[in-house]
């Protein structure tokens, strides 16, 4: 009778934990949705996030698709797909894919060129460039500070 008890009462907090997580794994998976830039239903407005770290960024394919947590992206091959598979957060655009000078200046959500871009820190940073105005440059001249702003911003509009 104890064994059955017993079993019982780990059966029931396995599925109490089973279900926090799912509700856990729901609610960043609505949090990205909101908060991403997505255009025509892919990150990174098609290109491959793999490709990036190559510093030769490449439109993806339609045939090469993954998402995760919500967010869908495209590589050019299945090669690039598995490497973002293996270590998504390796890959993924820093402050959603949002302009990071915005994000850095004035804590706002500004559509990027998705061929503007660095690598800092190991982590894919995306900027507006058009009409005359990279803000690449603008970033590049107070980078730090920038940065640091960027980051203390992200995470008071990511909640």
């Amino acid at each position: 009778m104890k064994t059955s008890n017993f079993f019982f009462i780990l059966c029931f907090f396995a599925l109490l934990i089973f279900s926090n997580t799912q509700a856990m794994a729901q609610d960043e998976t609505a949090l990205r949705k909101t908060h991403f830039y997505i255009d025509d239903k892919v990150a990174l407005q098609g290109y491959d996030a793999v490709s990036y770290f190559d510093n030769k960024p490449q439109e993806g394919s339609k045939k090469f698709s993954y998402t995760h947590l919500g967010i869908t992206y495209l590589f050019v091959n299945q090669a690039n797909m598995e490497k973002f598979k293996q270590n998504p957060s390796k890959y993924e655009p820093a402050y959603g894919g949002w302009c990071a000078y915005a994000i850095g200046k004035n804590a706002e959500k500004v559509e990027p060129n998705p061929k503007t871009f660095k690598i800092k820190d190991g982590r894919l940073l995306l900027f507006y460039n058009a009409f005359f105005n990279n803000t690449l440059d603008s970033w590049n001249k107070d980078e730090p500070a920038l940065y640091k702003k960027s980051d203390a911003n992200w995470k008071v509009i990511y909640k």
